[in-house]
């Protein structure tokens, strides 16, 4: 026999489970109070065709065109759209996995909403297509701010006596400026900008403008870089074994590319940084063979005791530190003592 309290204990079962399975339809999400497999006529196990040939069944008996009655017609159109909603729902193969879930876990509220507004919420673009486009855009970008760097550089070189005076010697040493004949036929201004034309060309293309000047190429550009990527890494590996066998196991002398790399290596400086230090300095660092590194150690300390001693008798310098002694930027001041 049953006892009453485990009688209770059924009931309260029943009911939970009954409430449990109403709260699995969540009105405003997915088919609202209703299951989209029922709305559809089919099993929950159902596969992709036989969802389609449902709808198509369902839909050609329930489209409004097909009643003519106006009464008829609300009805069919309001029928119609919880077919086609259960349709789109149960077709998609992410949305129905959302779904299913819903239907297994209908006491975890928060996360059966995250789930639905974020497949509603989120893009619905393939993330192949924005890194292309992000990466085409950045290239794009990349390359045009680089030619107007380079631009701008030019135009500053083309004022720059330094360069100038260089660049008309050049011009003068070919013959680019003094066709006396030719000059005649031609106006001050006209002469003017075949001048600034031909300093600029020779700027451009026969001094040396290293480093943050260089011209710049379609190969810099991330796309191509990216490209070229497996490359530069295979590249890198054949040098870096070609360094090992012969530096490290064959114990040969380096050569001046090698000595010149293991300087810029202990300068902590880029090759663009490097190639705009002047001929005489490199060739000052190389008599002083700072690509061994206790020899750099011992320059680097000298340089900085240098700079310590130039600092300690510049009358700035006095003032700054005197500056910051007294609190700096961030002092603090209750008026005169």
């Amino acid at each position: 026999m049953i006892s009453t309290v485990q009688k209770h204990l059924i009931c309260l079962f029943i009911w939970a489970s009954l409430m449990f399975s109403a709260h699995a339809f969540i009105e405003g999400l997915y088919c609202g109070t209703e299951n989209c497999y029922e709305v559809l006529n089919v099993a929950r196990d159902a596969t992709k065709g036989e969802i389609t040939k449902a709808y198509r069944k369902l839909a050609k008996k329930w489209h409004p065109d097909m009643h003519r009655k106006q009464d008829d017609k609300d009805s069919a159109s309001e029928m119609f759209l919880k077919i086609a909603n259960a349709y789109e729902i149960l077709r998609d193969e992410e949305q129905r996995n959302d779904y299913d879930y819903m239907l297994d876990n209908p006491d975890e509220y928060y996360s059966i909403y995250y789930r639905y507004y974020k497949r509603r919420v989120t893009p619905k673009v393939d993330v192949r297509l924005v890194i292309a486009v992000s990466i085409t855009v950045i290239s794009i970008v990349q390359y045009f701010s680089h030619w107007n760097n380079y631009t701008t550089a030019i135009n500053y070189l083309c004022k720059d006596q330094k360069y100038r005076i260089r660049a008309m010697d050049i011009a003068r040493s070919e013959g680019l400026l003094n066709n006396k004949k030719k000059n005649k036929t031609k106006t001050k201004e006209e002469l003017k900008e075949e001048e600034e034309a031909t300093v600029r060309k020779i700027i451009e293309e026969k001094m040396d403008i290293r480093g943050g000047y260089q011209k710049p190429k379609v190969t810099d550009v991330l796309w191509i870089q990216l490209v070229l990527l497996p490359y530069h890494i295979a590249m890198y590996i054949v040098w870096w074994v070609r360094w090992v066998w012969k530096f490290n196991v064959q114990h040969e002398e380096y050569g001046k590319e090698e000595q010149l790399y293991l300087i810029r290596k202990n300068l902590g400086i880029s090759q663009s940084q490097f190639d705009m230090i002047e001929e005489h300095e490199i060739d000052d660092y190389l008599h002083k063979k700072l690509w061994i590194k206790d020899l750099f150690k011992d320059w680097k300390a000298k340089k900085e005791e240098e700079t310590k001693s130039k600092l300690a008798e510049s009358a700035r310098y006095k003032m700054y530190r005197r500056y910051v002694k007294k609190g700096g930027a961030g002092q603090m001041s209750f008026g005169p003592e």
